[in-house]
């Protein structure tokens, strides 16, 4: 872990003896088990297969054990018994099962994909701890594969286990994290009087849901509230605008601050912090370096001039790829982070300094504190921090399961509903007959112009 002030017990005071357990399932490097634990949550147990991930969640979560390995090879029944739990006793079990299968950005996206199985060993886990709340995250790209085949199927297997299930699609940006960013939820409960509900938005952001099922699914707020209650979406420049000014290839793993924090966001990321970590920018071929001197911010590939571009650009339409060689805006919310920062796959370079975005800097933009470090190579620590659930969305999420365990009342407005499995079965049902409709209409029209 970093060098942190009084051990960091300010940062997770929250966590210290907490009352309730949680284990984490594919937990990566640790954004959903920091969230719970600033929710409250004690985290008994982290599994990844990833070393390297697995390195950086022990290091900042040294009171868990993390088992690396797949999770194939762990037996649920020898686990429970080894945390000293009986059935029924663990408060929560969180999961977030490999995204890559169902993803958008994956180079092929096939339902026979063994990643978009792994959760059929997180619900062996629920059958074994019965837990008295699941919570399951992935990418709004399962929403299409297979007309729902997954979201429906990991519901329905749920409720047959006893589960009140219900699901929802949350933008990270509506929780204070400065990002656009969208991801599915679902959240299951065996609590007698308990329900599976979704945190109210806290800050304000201008996203849209461009995803299967974005107008049924979502929850978002876009604009400011007539009274008042909503903050102002977290800026980008806020986020990382006090970290120390970098050319292409400067940096350190290990550095000191040389300004103060500039926001109230600066501030809550730098608590508990003494250094900077993992601030090192990419260095970045002279082709790129001239690229970038013609892309303002919120600028992207079109700003480059024809003979600049990469081969492979100069025959994509202007309204392709428009993320692509992307430079921030201060003033805006970054991106979805993703598990590479590559300028080719969308907006990562910086908004004023002429250079890619820092580990450390796509942490803050995730919402990861300072003295939470990143280990491995640097393309490793991208992809950790690429791949993880951002801690403050996390712990909006945990702190509301949090109320529910403890029995304090939730208030009126204080949650949003859930998705129901029937609402999501009807939703897929219309959406196939409409296909259907379309597809006869179609070969009609075919049929016709053919005689």
């Amino acid at each position: 872990m970093g060098e942190m002030d009084a051990d960091a017990t300010s940062v997770l005071a929250a966590e210290e003896g907490g009352r309730y357990t949680a284990v984490d399932l594919f937990c990566g490097a640790g954004g959903l088990t920091l969230g719970a634990r600033m929710a409250g949550f004690r985290v008994l147990f982290g599994v990844d297969i990833d070393p390297w991930a697995c390195q950086t969640y022990r290091a900042n979560n040294p009171r868990v054990e993390c088992y690396q390995g797949d999770i194939a090879g762990l037996d649920p029944s020898k686990l429970r018994r080894k945390l000293g739990l009986e059935p029924g006793e663990l408060d929560l079990l969180l999961g977030g099962p490999p995204c890559e299968g169902f993803s958008i950005y994956a180079p092929e996206r096939y339902i026979e994909d063994p990643r978009n199985h792994l959760f059929r060993h997180y619900l062996a886990f629920v059958r074994e701890f019965r837990p008295k709340f699941v919570l399951m995250e992935n990418v709004p790209g399962m929403l299409s594969l297979g007309n729902g085949t997954f979201i429906r199927a990991i519901m329905r297997a749920l409720e047959d286990l006893g589960y009140k299930v219900g699901m929802r699609v949350l933008n990270a940006a509506n929780y204070g994290v400065p990002q656009d960013r969208w991801r599915v939820f679902i959240v299951g409960t065996a609590l007698d009087g308990a329900e599976p509900l979704f945190p109210q938005p806290t800050h304000y952001a201008p996203v849209r849901a461009n995803f299967t099922g974005g107008r049924v699914f979502t929850v978002s707020a876009t604009q400011p509230d007539v009274f008042g209650v909503l903050k102002r979406f977290v800026t980008v420049g806020e986020a990382i605008g006090d970290l120390p000014a970098l050319r292409a290839g400067e940096g350190s793993e290990v550095m000191p601050y040389d300004k103060e924090p500039h926001s109230e966001y600066a501030r809550m990321m730098r608590e508990g912090s003494k250094y900077v970590y993992n601030h090192v920018a990419p260095k970045l071929s002279k082709i790129n370096l001239e690229r970038l001197k013609y892309i303002p911010p919120g600028g992207s590939w079109r700003d480059i001039p024809f003979d600049l571009l990469p081969p492979g650009m100069r025959r994509a339409r202007r309204s392709d790829h428009t993320k692509r060689y992307g430079r921030l805006r201060a003033d805006g919310l970054a991106a979805t982070i993703l598990g590479k920062c590559d300028p080719h796959w969308g907006p990562v370079f910086h908004y004023e300094q002429d250079r890619t975005l820092t580990v450390r800097e796509e942490a803050r933009l995730q919402s990861f504190p300072d003295w939470y470090r990143f280990y491995g190579p640097r393309m490793a620590q991208y992809e950790q921090v690429g791949n993880a659930v951002p801690p403050l969305l996390a712990k909006a999420l945990c702190g509301l399961i949090r109320r529910q365990l403890s029995g304090d009342p939730i208030g009126e407005g204080g949650a949003v509903r859930a998705i129901s499995l029937e609402e999501v079965e009807a939703f897929y049902e219309e959406r196939a007959s409409v296909r259907r409709i379309a597809k006869v209409e179609s070969s009609t029209k075919v049929e016709l112009f053919s005689r």
